[in-house]
């Protein structure tokens, strides 16, 4: 077997050895990989987002099988050309990984389903006048949020109207986020505890992973801005089974059922960010089409075996 990991973090490095460890005599490779990776894996230097080049490679050296780390390739349409070229490939296409690629899109996909998530109302750029206006009617704290791939910190939790006004202008008239931020989500902010949730899929069928727990904002106490994640823990003491039944049924097979019957079909690692409200019902404040990182490093050694038949599974549609 072989198996091409594409990423150079933390996360991949935590996909070179749990599947180093699941299938020691593969033939394993990373794009580009890095200095962890390295013992592991044949890394090849290919950035994460030269499609042409990572295609390329595939082709060359045989890959049975592409794990994709990152949300950019995914956005991008890696997944998209090696299907095209015959190959399997773990993630979504283009057209699925806007769950995470525009959080416009998943709210609806979220309304559409029947998914409990928090109240919101997306705005584009010509549209900041209405959507200062909205805000000062809004009751505080709240949200607001770039629409596109900001690195995970694109989500910026407001105390007041004020600091939310500050966020508006920043992004739609400022382009502090480049085009990532010309469409925002201006959303109700949800009191709880928050939960990572992984599942592997096919697009049908769904296996949940060990849940995890990561450190987003930048100061003690949950203060401060969002970062792309500082650290996770693996498992949490709240992620009862039972609790993560109900996700499973109540947020992640509505959200796959409602991405087919709207023809984009999620096949890959379906990720939700959950708030677990004071009444103890699950709300989705976001979704990644990807592995999380840092939750990987963590979930994965919690994984005793069979995440390379999973993921395989997953690829090839079983």
């Amino acid at each position: 077997m072989k198996i091409l990991i594409v990423g150079g973090g933390g996360r991949e490095h935590a996909l070179c050895w749990a599947l180093r460890r699941d299938l020691p005599s593969a033939d394993l490779f990373c794009a580009p990989g890095n200095p962890g990776t390295a013992p592991l894996a044949n890394n090849l230097p290919i950035g994460s987002e030269d499609l042409d080049r990572i295609t390329r490679a595939v082709q060359a050296h045989d890959i049975g099988l592409t794990v994709i780390g990152p949300e950019a390739p995914l956005a991008r349409g890696l997944a998209d050309r090696l299907r095209d070229a015959g190959r399997a490939v773990f993630g979504p296409t283009a057209a699925a990984a806007q769950i995470e690629a525009s959080k416009a899109f998943a709210k609806e996909v979220l309304l559409s389903a029947g998914v409990p998530a928090a109240g919101s109302r997306t705005f584009v750029a010509s549209e900041l006048k209405m959507a200062l206006a909205y805000v000062d009617r809004h009751a505080e704290p709240l949200v607001v949020k770039a629409s596109g791939l900001a690195a995970g910190k694109g989500a910026i939790v407001c105390a007041d109207r004020e600091e939310a006004r500050r966020a508006l202008n920043a992004m739609l008239r400022d382009g502090a986020f480049g085009e990532a931020g010309q469409t925002v989500v201006v959303e109700s902010f949800l009191e709880g505890e928050e939960l990572s949730v992984l599942g592997i899929t096919n697009g049908r069928d769904l296996i949940i992973l060990p849940a995890a727990q990561d450190h987003k904002r930048l100061l003690d106490k949950d203060r401060g801005p969002n970062t792309g994640g500082m650290g996770a823990y693996s498992p949490v003491s709240f992620a009862t089974p039972a609790l993560l039944q109900r996700i499973k049924t109540e947020v992640m097979l509505p959200t796959l059922k409602e991405m087919a019957r709207r023809g984009v079909s999620f096949s890959g690692l379906l990720y939700a960010g959950i708030i677990v409200d004071p009444s103890g019902t699950p709300n989705v404040i976001e979704f990644n089409c990807r592995f999380g990182d840092p939750e990987t490093q963590a979930i994965l050694p919690l994984v005793s075996k069979g995440l390379a038949d999973a993921l395989g599974a997953a690829a090839r549609g079983e």
